[in-house]
């Protein structure tokens, strides 16, 4: 499990052993003085996000065919991405600089982190600005265990999901946060499984 998780259960009051079920969700919850339903989203997104909450920084050691199922418009063929094979640097530069507010060779800075995969320097700079940790700009890696859940609450608000998650717990409200959160469908049925299974542990 990862530090992110026992920093977050100290912070919540539980036994901080890295491991997430039923008590920590709750302790999660009424920490951050989240409903049933905005704790089941919020929680059901992260955990499908970070592998069960044991990932807090994204893994960009690819394949030359991942690389192609993942990017297929950037990487039209396995010998146009073998250079970036294995290579997580360059291939974060490679797909990340230029966009979202980070400029040439900064892509591998401002990779996703944290338990929603914050990702950009432009989200980043965003996050620091709003909660007052201007430390992150300086830091980013402090994403991955001290803000691993204030960024995933920080997105959640942002981008209006805790007024979606608001109207309830079901497939079509699991899908349009699926869509925000991940720009697409991608491990649908994983994410509704684990917030219907959230959902449940904090409605007990």
């Amino acid at each position: 499990m990862s530090d992110a998780m026992k920093k977050l259960q100290e912070k919540c009051g539980v036994v901080a052993d890295g491991s997430f079920g039923p008590n920590t969700a709750r302790a999660i919850a009424k920490h951050y003085k989240l409903s049933p339903e905005r704790g089941a989203h919020l929680l059901g997104q992260a955990s499908h996000e970070s592998g069960g909450f044991k990932l807090t920084k994204e893994n960009l050691n690819y394949s030359a065919e991942t690389m192609c199922k993942v990017w297929p418009s950037r990487f039209k063929s396995v010998a146009e991405a073998a250079p970036f094979a294995r290579n997580p640097k360059a291939l974060a530069d490679k797909v990340y600089s230029n966009r979202m507010g980070n400029g040439e060779g900064e892509g591998h800075i401002w990779i996703g982190r944290g338990f929603l995969q914050l990702t950009g320097k432009d989200n980043y700079r965003s996050f620091a600005s709003d909660m007052r940790v201007p430390e992150v700009m300086e830091n980013p890696s402090l994403v991955e265990t001290d803000y691993a859940m204030e960024t995933a609450m920080w997105f959640f608000e942002k981008n209006g999901l805790f007024a979606i998650a608001d109207k309830g717990v079901n497939e079509d409200i699991i899908k349009q946060i699926t869509k925000r959160v991940n720009g697409g469908y991608i491990g649908l049925d994983h994410r509704k499984k684990e917030t219907e299974k959230i959902y449940g542990w904090l409605k007990a």
